[in-house]
């Protein structure tokens, strides 16, 4: 049988349980603007009961506070991590993509691109022949051949400047990703120490789910969380929890207490993917230890399921519409100079060649090569081997296109050897997005494809004096300013016959492929003496015959002469601000919608999770009038046992 003052017990509890009700309100209304806040609310229950041994069985014992709530939903955490990772994507695509397209805009007044420096070259020579082939006229027409090689001198830089600067932006996401694992695998501990003793780390746990989604706008993340049992009997458990962080498709970021570290390291001059790359672009590999930052495994950056800003920044950065170097391997040999000798690399060893059979239309055109020229690395069957330099034969008898590749083996962990004939050969990952490397692609074939053309015309002209036709356009040389190439050769050139002119170009070759954007220039001949413009197509004939000004202006309209994607090379910005527009308004699109999306999911998560100042108001006043009527029962007890005390005895 209860004694006389269980009830004072009883209203005790609940004095105590709208207490805590109270204060749980307080510290909700208290951080109701505060950012990744999980509203709390008190799991209470009515406490065991008192068996009496009487006629009316057990009596109510109060209530009992069994602990303090955080009310979170993990299932739209999940579908918001989700939708954050792709908003991350396009966030960095779009903000990007509108650069690019901002450097391509003409509109021929305020902002002067392509089409409008072009259109004046073309009036310019369209007034050589028009007033008589003065020295004036060419040497105007020559200035604003100028401008057009420096526009894309200019658009090159401008794309390498925006490589530049996805390149650091990659490195500051991946500091990110340290940071926040860091503070992840701190917090782990920081819960588990605290829910170990039965309590929930709620404001913890809050901090924790705040860091994943800043995490997951930069990269795709799965999140698990296993409760730690006892050895001995599997079914208690412990309080504590196995926190278990992944990204980019399953590869673990933080596994509890613990955390892994990623790396940048910056590619050599000799590491290049592409030919107009900028140098140092980083690769991004696993830390192996922590403490002397030696490096693991190579995180795979262009993963699939790599996601999130750092995806967004990758394809940007490399972005080559999916047309990266890749072949066959056919055979293996030495490498050897022009008499039979052993060529040998930097540590005196021999080097070794290994030539790949392509198929793909893109490969079969050095207008269209984006390989290196300073080395790189070349991937056979799975193993990466660092080439030197290369050369690109046509066989006129089977009609196959290949690449040889000079390897230095020293360099690499394994040797040719270890590779079978047939097996695959790539340069470089394919990444199916349109990003800096095809733009910089799709200029330097359009200044080949033209310069090409137009040097073919001048070069089989003469000058008003009847000498020999001048190249017009040329290509300023890497190692000496000064030195500009003269493309002696060139592999796309045909014989009378039909045939090839040249069947082998080496990526040293003086040809057309070592003309970039960049380089692109006038000789400064011409600039020097703008008479030397080979006007004439016929030695013989006077002064004002232009045959060859009129086979220029024909060439810039006339597919069939000069073409650039199958168009005529008057029409490149049309087709390359098709791509830009197509890009930059996709970029928009699924920013927009993948952002309302992430907002609706959101809203859903805060009206679960959120703290509504209009409920808590409510619950205020409930709470004080649960601590009101509880403290009334404490006052009437008090006053019941006075008179039993004090008014009643013997």
């Amino acid at each position: 049988m209860p004694s006389q003052f269980f009830g004072l017990n009883i209203a005790y509890t609940g004095l105590t349980a709208a207490n805590a009700a109270l204060n749980t309100t307080g510290n909700n209304i208290s951080n109701a603007e505060t950012k990744g806040y999980s509203r709390q609310t008190i799991n209470q229950t009515a406490a065991n009961a008192l068996r009496t041994f009487t006629t009316y069985g057990c009596a109510g014992a109060g209530v009992d506070v069994l602990s303090i709530e955080r009310i979170r939903d993990e299932f739209y955490d999940g579908k918001f991590w989700t939708t954050n990772t792709k908003t991350g994507e396009y966030d960095m695509k779009q903000y990007y993509m509108k650069q690019v397209e901002d450097y391509f805009a003409d509109d021929g007044k305020t902002i002067k691109g392509f089409s409008t420096v072009f259109n004046q070259m073309m009036e310019a020579l369209a007034e050589v022949k028009k007033q008589g082939g003065t020295a004036a006229t060419k040497s105007q027409f020559v200035g604003f051949a100028g401008n057009l090689t420096e526009y894309f001198n200019n658009m090159a830089e401008n794309m390498e400047q925006i490589q530049k600067d996805v390149n650091s932006e990659i490195k500051l996401k991946v500091d990110q990703i340290n940071s926040y694992a860091s503070e992840i695998a701190t917090l782990n501990k920081q819960i588990n120490v605290i829910e170990l003793t039965g309590s929930t780390a709620n404001e913890l746990r809050d901090q924790r789910a705040l860091l994943l989604d800043e995490l997951s706008g930069i990269v795709d993340i799965d999140v698990t969380e296993i409760p730690i049992t006892d050895l001995n009997d599997p079914t208690r458990k412990t309080g504590g929890n196995r926190f278990l962080v992944k990204i980019a498709g399953g590869q673990t970021l933080v596994d509890a207490n613990d955390y892994n570290e990623l790396a940048c390291v910056a590619r050599k001059q000799s590491e290049k993917v592409n030919q107009s790359d900028i140098d140092g672009l980083y690769d991004v590999y696993w830390v192996s230890n922590k403490v002397t930052q030696d490096l693991g495994d190579q995180f795979n950056l262009y993963n699939k399921s790599l996601g999130g800003a750092l995806q967004g920044l990758v394809e940007m950065r490399d972005g080559n519409n999916g047309e990266n170097f890749r072949g066959e391997v056919k055979s293996f040999g030495n490498a050897v100079d022009k008499d039979g000798n052993a060529i040998k690399g930097e540590s005196g060893n021999a080097l070794k060649t290994v030539t790949i059979e392509v198929a793909d239309e893109y490969l079969l055109d050095l207008n269209k090569s984006t390989l290196s020229d300073t080395g790189g690395k070349i991937n056979l069957a799975n193993q990466l081997f660092y080439y030197t330099d290369w050369s690109c034969s046509y066989d006129e008898a089977t009609g196959k296109t290949s690449y040889t590749f000079t390897i230095d083996e020293s360099k690499n962990d394994a040797n040719l050897t270890s590779v079978k004939v047939n097996a695959e050969a790539n340069v470089g990952a394919s990444v199916k997005y349109q990003g800096i490397p095809y733009y910089q692609e799709q200029m330097n074939e359009w200044v080949r494809v033209f310069a090409n053309a137009v040097n073919s015309i001048l070069a089989d002209g003469y000058d008003a004096e009847g000498n020999p036709g001048t190249i017009l356009f040329t290509g300023d040389s890497k190692t000496n300013s000064k030195e500009q190439y003269a493309f002696a050769e060139n592999y796309n050139a045909l014989n009378a016959d039909g045939t090839r002119k040249y069947t082998t170009i080496t990526s040293t070759t003086d040809s057309y492929y070592r003309l970039t954007a960049k380089n692109f220039n006038v000789l400064s001949a011409m600039v020097e003496n703008a008479d030397l413009l080979a006007t004439k197509s016929d030695a013989t004939a006077g002064s004002d015959e232009y045959e060859n000004i009129t086979q220029l202006i024909n060439m810039t309209s006339d597919k069939t002469q000069a073409s650039f994607r199958g168009a005529s090379t008057g029409e490149f910005l049309t087709c390359l601000l098709s791509d830009v527009a197509l890009n930059a308004n996709s970029a928009n699109t699924f920013y927009t919608n993948y952002s309302n999306v992430g907002k609706s999911i959101d809203n859903q998560r805060t009206s679960i999770s959120g703290v509504d100042k209009d409920d808590e108001a409510v619950n205020l006043v409930k709470y004080q009038n649960a601590y009101t009527l509880a403290s009334k029962m404490i006052q009437t007890l008090t006053e019941v046992y006075d008179r039993l005390i004090l008014q009643t005895g013997v």
